[in-house]
This record gives C-alpha cells, structure tokens and sequence, in this order.
C-alpha cells in the first residue's frame, strides 16, 4: 500500500471517529430546545456531552490538518468550491461552542435561553450541511482542467446531497436520543428511550433510500455492498434495541451504522478524493492531489507516534465519565452573579 492511499484510509478513519463522537454531540444539541422541558433538564442535556464534546472536535481538526498537509489540491479545491457552507458550518460550530462556556455565566433566565438556542442552531446547521458537503464528494462537482471548481452554491444542492444532509441530520439525531437514554437515568432516559425507537425506523428508511441510491449511481464498485449490508443490518439492529431498550446495544450498532456508511462512501470516491461532473479526466485523485512522498512519509511517523496517545487519552476521558447523570442531582445556579438591567442589555 503506497503513501497517498494511507493518508486516503488515515482521512477515513479521522472522519469516521469524528462523525461517531461529534454525531451524537449534533444529536444532543439539536435536541436541547425541542427535548427538554425545563433549564434543570437543559443543563442535564449539556452535562452529558459537557467533559467530551470540545476533545471530539479534536478529530475534525486533525482530519483538517491531514487534508491540507497529504492532499493540499484537494484541500484547495474542496475548501474553495464549498467555501459558503464551511463558512456556514465554521459559524455555527464556534457560535455553539462559546455558548457551552457562556450560558451559565449570569443568573438570568432571558440569558440562558439565548445561548441554548445557539447550541440547538449551531448543532442542526452542521448536522445539515456536512450531509449535503459529503453528497456532492461523492456525486462529483463541476472541476475543470486546472483542478478548479467552476460552479455556484447552488450547484451543491442538488436531490442527492440534500438527502444526504437529511440523512446525517436524521442519523445524529438518533443517535444523540440513543446517547441520551444511555447516559442519564430517570424521566429523561425513558422520554429519550422513546424518541430513539420513533426515530429509529424512518431514519433507516431514509438512510436505505441514499445509500442504494449511492451504491447504484455512484459507486461502481461490488465490494462497497459490504459496508452497505453492515450499515443496513446495524440501523434495522437499533430499531430492534432500542424497542427492547437496551441503550448499550443500540448506541453501538448506531456507531457500526456511521462507519459502515462512511466506508461507503470513501470506498465510493476511491481512487478519486473529488470526482469531475465535467470529464473523469479532471477529477481530483489521491496520486494528482498528494503532496510528495517525503512530506506524507514524514507525516506517517508522526501519526504512528502521537495517534495511540490521543486514542489513549480520549478513551480514559470517557471511562472516567462514564456514569449516569440525574436531573436530581443538578445542583442550583448557585454562586452565579445575578443579572441586573443594564447587565442584559449590555449582553444582548
């Protein structure tokens, strides 16, 4: 296996752990607003991914900085021809994470409330658009003969990649509900319960509709059946675990639904990283976008080193906070300066 298809598979696996970890991050912000009933059962929500979400968006980051250092013409391209989206994407993720920091910062009701709803909007908008980002990936844009995306905005939201942003959105919202009854317990598990197992069958029928749409039009390749099946088989698996409400089981197989998918489509696009709608000719591949085999080896000893110890510690933070949380036991807002008059119109 040569160099730029490493970095090719070491690119699929930062996005997979990254729409695993961050999907049900999505998941839980989206349902914040919409879900709980009450600020006590608001800042159980935010508690459940409060030690984990800012690590999760470590692999975002990482699968990034790959992209620009092993592929820099496909990172060019890609960042060029989406820019409005990732523009939009970047907005909301900075947008939610200021509000995790910020909302319990004053004790006032208007102010808490202001910042929920940017974690809600800052978690549906990116559940949205990189959906619709990773339909046109594997759909193809148009690209000319100097590696340049040569369409509009509205290019990018064409039926494929709008069902695909439907997908991730109805994915992470799943998921989240399943993380949900996995981490806390009383009322708001047995509500969340619920809501996965309603979540669970339209989600997979969605699901099937892009992804034999994917496998028929797109991907051209019989060995890609195999991540398809195992997808398949892991969301009609969450729909049987989550009536049976068992979380643990039902959490899993939603992550094996994610891979499988991901897979999907990486294997879909290979060799190419951004296939031409123009000619076949002009598509972006992992050999005409690599970056030179001394820069990619160096990068690989640098990956076997510091992976493990990024894994490791991410796998010890979730062990750490792995116990279930209770509305009950979510202290006051006690301590918190209480907003006076001038203090909220100076905030708004």
């Amino acid at each position: 296996m040569d160099l730029p298809v490493v970095w090719f598979v070491l690119i699929a696996v930062l996005w997979t752990g990254y729409l695993v970890l961050e999907g049900f991050d999505f998941g839980v912000g989206m349902l914040l607003r919409p879900f709980s009933r009450n600020d006590t059962e608001r800042r159980l929500l935010i508690n459940t991914i409060g030690p984990v979400w800012d690590g999760n968006e470590v692999w975002l980051l990482v699968a990034g900085g790959a992209t620009f250092a092993a592929f820099p013409e496909w990172y060019a391209t890609m960042f060029s021809g989406f820019y409005l989206p990732l523009l939009l994407i970047l907005i909301a993720l900075i947008l939610r994470g200021v509000a995790f920091e910020w909302r319990g910062k004053i004790n006032d009701d208007a102010w808490r409330q202001r910042w929920d709803w940017c974690i809600t909007i800052g978690s549906w908008v990116p559940a949205v658009l990189f959906g619709v980002a990773f339909g046109n990936l594997v759909r193809g844009v148009p690209i000319d003969a100097d590696m340049q995306y040569v369409g509009d905005f509205f290019t990018l939201l064409n039926p494929f990649s709008l069902l695909a942003g439907v997908v991730t959105t109805m994915v992470f919202l799943m998921h989240g509900a399943i993380f949900l009854a996995l981490k806390t317990d009383g009322p708001v598990r047995e509500r969340a319960g619920v809501l996965a197992a309603r979540l669970a069958i339209p989600t997979t029928a969605v699901a099937a509709v892009w992804v034999i749409w994917l496998q028929i039009s797109y991907s051209g390749k019989a060995w890609t059946i195999v991540p398809l099946g195992i997808a398949a088989l892991a969301l009609v698996g969450v729909i049987a675990t989550t009536r049976a409400r068992r979380e643990g089981w039902a959490f899993s197989l939603s992550a094996v639904a994610i891979v499988g998918t991901v897979v999907l489509i990486f294997g879909s696009m290979f060799p190419d990283v951004m296939p031409s709608t123009l000619d076949p000719a002009y598509s972006l591949t992992i050999y005409n976008a690599s970056s030179t085999d001394y820069t990619l080896t160096i990068m690989t000893w640098v990956a076997v080193i510091l992976t493990p110890l990024v894994l490791g510690y991410q796998g010890w933070t979730y062990w750490v906070f792995r116990k279930r949380l209770t509305a009950q036991a979510i202290p006051p807002h006690a301590g918190l300066p209480k907003a006076e008059p001038k203090d909220i119109a100076a905030n708004r």
